[in-house]
């Protein structure tokens, strides 16, 4: 049996076990991948400077802020996906339970497989963030929001960056559909109007862009909204007590305006290079976020984190927190929930070392200071 001691070994483990149709679904984006490919690469623009001599016998990697009132054991998370039954038959209560053993946050999507009050049952107070879309029929939107904070999740984190879908090739080539037996879980039994359909086949002369694994946004009435405007987030503050965080600010303009608009958290992401093809890679993006925000709000991030030093840097350049999305479902895929663990124990000890090997004992010491930035081929503003 193969080795695994880093994130690209799950990633090759897991493809080997996993039907082709499964695995483009996981690895691809939109168009031509160029965002998917730059969201990993990105992390290499920067080099780490390390400092020596500077007692590293005793290295903390625990967050420098608690997060909804709790210490996890480093600040990287488990991102929100759809269907994590695709790699693994207990889906998302496998992911959940290995976020609770290891102390890492969680946060779930829509189109999670298990229902949200499932995975809330088995992640408990690690299961934090309760993804959502906002549909054209708000009253599907809002119930969803009402069910989530009735099992008690701690923040709704509204994905913007999906108006329409993002053109996926190999989805539609594949004809993409979920397999017998597997459903969007928040969705099961009817509970809302209009059909949830993962399908490909008769989706791809839709008049909308795009078709991929949100599907159910074509569903009427649960058509997502693209009318959406930052004035919502009143409307949504007002139907829950959770706080309210925006995934998808990819600019300096849009994180002012989520601020102005009141939002709790800020969320850079570009869906895992799932909606506009060549668009800038999160972590080119995150300096600006980070600098327009100046503190009032957290930052998080995803994006092309494979790596410990991947952690460190992103938190060098301004991040809170920062979220893992396709090595949770590798490690699922290889081996359930313990899978799941030995991927956050890999970016653990990873994170732990480069820490030490960098003359940092604690996540607050951690500072653009640590950075120098490849800049023989720039981008600017025009």
């Amino acid at each position: 049996m193969t080795e695994i001691i880093n994130i690209d070994d799950l990633e090759r483990v897991s493809q080997l076990s996993i039907d082709k149709m499964t695995w483009d679904f996981w690895a691809g984006g939109a168009n031509d991948l160029q965002t998917v490919a730059e969201n990993k690469a990105a992390f290499s623009d920067y080099r780490i400077r390390p400092r020596y001599m500077r007692d590293v016998t005793a290295v903390d990697t625990k967050p420098k802020a608690e997060l909804f009132g709790k210490k996890f054991a480093i600040p990287c998370g488990l991102a929100p996906s759809s269907m994590h039954k695709l790699a693994h038959p207990d889906g998302e209560i496998a992911t959940a339970r290995a976020a609770k053993t290891k102390n890492w946050p969680m946060a779930i999507s829509s189109y999670s497989s298990m229902s949200l009050e499932e995975a809330k049952e088995a992640g408990r107070d690690n299961l934090l963030f309760f993804q959502l879309y906002v549909f054209k029929n708000r009253e599907t939107s809002a119930d969803l929001v009402r069910r989530a904070e009735r099992v008690g999740f701690k923040a709704v984190l509204l994905t913007i960056d999906s108006p329409y879908l993002g053109l996926r090739f190999s989805e539609r080539r594949n004809k993409f559909t979920l397999p017998r037996g597997i459903e969007p879980g928040n969705f099961a039994s009817g509970r809302y109007a209009g059909p949830v359909d993962f399908s490909v086949e008769d989706k791809s002369k839709s008049k909308g862009p795009g078709t991929n694994e949100d599907l159910l946004k074509e569903a009427k009435p649960n058509v997502i909204d693209p009318a959406l405007y930052w004035p919502d987030i009143e409307w949504l503050k007002s139907i829950t007590n959770m706080e309210v965080w925006v995934k998808g600010v990819m600019t300096a303009e849009d994180a002012a305006l989520a601020v102005e608009a009141g939002v709790d958290g800020i969320w850079v992401s570009n869906h895992g290079g799932r909606q506009l093809d060549g668009c800038l890679p999160t972590l080119h993006a995150l300096p600006e976020v980070v600098a327009a925000v100046r503190g009032k709000v957290p930052v998080h991030m995803d994006g092309g984190i494979r790596r410990g030093s991947d952690v460190f840097r992103a938190l060098a350049l301004g991040a809170d927190f920062v979220w893992i999305g396709r090595p949770v479902l590798w490690g699922l895929k290889y081996d359930g929930q313990q899978g799941v663990e030995l991927a956050e124990q890999i970016l653990e000890d990873e994170f732990k070392l480069a820490m030490a090997l960098s003359g940092t004992v604690s996540v607050g010491q951690i500072s653009k200071a640590h950075l120098t930035k490849k800049v023989a081929a720039t981008w600017s503003k025009l």
